[in-house]
C-alpha cells in the first residue's frame, strides 16, 4: 500500500489490520522523501527509476515475487508505472482516487506556471525550492488539518481557485478547518501526522511534485503500454480529483486499462477515500482480493 501527499504509511491505518484478519499478507511503508524512509534533497532522486527500485526491492528484500499494489494520491501514480517499469512483479493493482491518464505533450512545471497565471494553484507554489518548505513546516499541524479538511467530501476545493497566485501561500487560500475530531479522524491521529511531518519537515513530499519534470523526460520516447493485470479503481464522489478531471479521464483509463474490472465511487467521500469511508473501501478491497485466493 502506497500513499501520497501528505501521507505516512499510517495513512493506511484503517486496512491493515483488516486485511491481516481475512488472512492477506498487508504491507505498507513510508514512501521516500517521508517518515521513517530516506529523504533525498535533490528532487532528481524521486524519479520514477528510483521510485519503482524502491518498490522492487522491498518486494526483493521480503522475497515476495509479486504483489497487489494498492495506490493513491502519488502513490497511485506511481502504482500505475509499475506493471510496465516492472514487468511480472504486480499480480493486481487497486487505485484510489488518482485514474490513470496519458502523458501530456507539455513539460508539467511549464503547465503548472500557465495555471498560475489565473489562480493560485499548489502544483505550480511547490516547484521552488524554500517557500512551501518553510511555510508548511513552521506550523505542521495547522497545515495538516487545513488539507485534510480541504481535500475531504466536506468541503469544495475548488473554491481555493478564486485566489490569485501573487503573494501567497497555501495556508492562505485554504479553508478553516472544523474542530477535531472528525467523523474519520481523531485528535489523536492528527497528532501522529503532526509529529512525524514535525521531525522530517514536507520537503520530501514536496519532491514529488518537483520531480514532474524528471518524471516526464523519462516517459518521452517510451510508449506507454496497456495495463493488462487486473485493476479495480475506487473514488470519492466529492474528491477534486474526480470532479477536476470529469468523465473524460474515466474514458481514457478504460481505454488504457483494459485489465480494469470494477470502478467505485463511494457517495459523500472526497480525496482521502481510504480514511473517510474505510468500511466501504475495506469491503471493496477484500471482495477484489478474494479473487486472489
Amino acid at each position: 500500500m502506497c500513499h501520497g501527499f501528505p501521507g505516512l504509511w499510517y495513512s493506511w491505518r484503517n486496512q491493515l489490520p483488516v486485511l491481516a484478519a481475512n488472512g492477506f499478507r498487508a504491507i505498507t511503508l513510508d514512501m521516500r522523501g517521508y517518515g521513517r524512509s530516506d529523504r533525498p534533497a535533490d528532487p532528481a532522486d524521486y524519479d520514477r527509476k528510483s521510485t519503482v527500485a524502491d518498490l522492487v526491492g522491498l518486494l526483493d528484500a521480503l522475497a515476495i515475487d509479486d504483489a497487489v499494489f494498492v495506490g493513491h494520491d502519488f502513490g497511485a501514480v506511481l502504482a500505475w508505472d509499475l506493471p510496465q517499469w516492472a514487468p511480472g512483479r504486480v499480480k493486481a493493482l487497486i487505485q484510489l482516487s488518482v485514474p490513470r491518464t496519458k502523458t501530456s505533450p507539455y513539460r508539467p512545471s511549464t503547465a503548472f506556471a500557465q495555471i498560475a497565471t489565473r489562480h493560485f494553484f499548489h502544483m505550480h507554489y511547490f516547484q521552488e525550492k524554500g517557500p512551501a518548505d518553510e511555510e508548511l513546516g513552521a506550523d505542521p499541524a495547522l497545515f495538516l488539518t487545513k488539507i485534510f479538511w480541504a481535500l475531504s467530501g466536506g468541503y469544495r476545493y475548488r473554491d481555493i481557485f478564486r485566489h490569485p497566485s501573487e503573494g501567497r501561500g497555501y495556508l492562505d487560500v485554504l479553508p478553516e478547518p472544523p474542530p477535531l475530531p472528525w467523523p474519520w479522524m481523531s485528535q489523536e491521529d492528527l497528532d501522529y501526522y503532526a509529529r512525524e511531518f514535525g521531525r522530517t519537515g514536507f520537503t520530501g513530499g514536496l519532491n514529488w511534485y518537483r520531480a514532474a519534470d524528471h518524471v516526464w523526460s523519462e516517459q518521452q520516447g517510451r510508449p506507454e503500454l496497456p495495463i493488462t493485470v487486473p485493476t479495480a479503481f475506487i473514488t470519492g464522489e466529492r474528491d477534486p480529483v474526480q470532479q477536476l478531471s470529469g468523465q473524460s479521464a474515466f474514458q481514457t483509463m478504460r481505454e488504457t486499462v483494459p485489465g480494469l474490472d470494477e470502478v467505485h465511487i463511494i457517495p459523500n467521500a472526497g480525496h482521502f477515500v481510504q480514511m473517510e469511508a474505510a468500511d466501504r473501501v475495506n469491503d471493496i478491497m477484500l471482495s477484489f482480493l478474494s479473487k486472489f485466493g
